[in-house]
């Protein structure tokens, strides 16, 4: 069984400096793992690819469940998890949920990660 995180305010942005600026503080490191974590599902990953390249910004629970083969119930289980993570946010209209990609969350985790990655 994997290891439970704290649970902390993950849709604040990460604040703290990249990791190879030197040894990092125990909170900071608790921001950024809780993102990786939530991250850490190839499903997950599947569905963040999808949100990211979508050219409508915002895809319904329903649509994400036919792309990916997998149940309504399913997908909002991990789109629950990344929205924890502050990777995606949501809005309800009617019975549906429709994501949209946070792209500034993933752009802030990796500058932490890498601050020299894609430059």
């Amino acid at each position: 069984m994997p290891k439970t995180l704290p649970m902390i305010d993950a849709t604040a942005p990460i604040c703290c400096a990249p990791v190879a600026s030197g040894p990092i503080s125990d909170g900071a490191a608790l921001e950024v793992a809780v993102r990786l974590k939530a991250l850490a599902d190839p499903v997950r990953i599947k569905l963040m690819s999808i949100l990211l390249s979508g050219s409508a910004g915002e895809v319904c629970t329903c649509d994400l469940a036919d792309s990916i083969g997998l149940s309504e119930s399913t997908i909002s289980h991990h789109l629950g998890q990344l929205k924890k993570a502050g990777m995606v946010t949501g809005t309800r209209r009617g019975m549906n949920v429709y994501y949209s990609a946070q792209p500034d969350a993933l752009d802030a985790l990796r500058l932490v990660l890498d601050p020299n990655c894609c430059s």
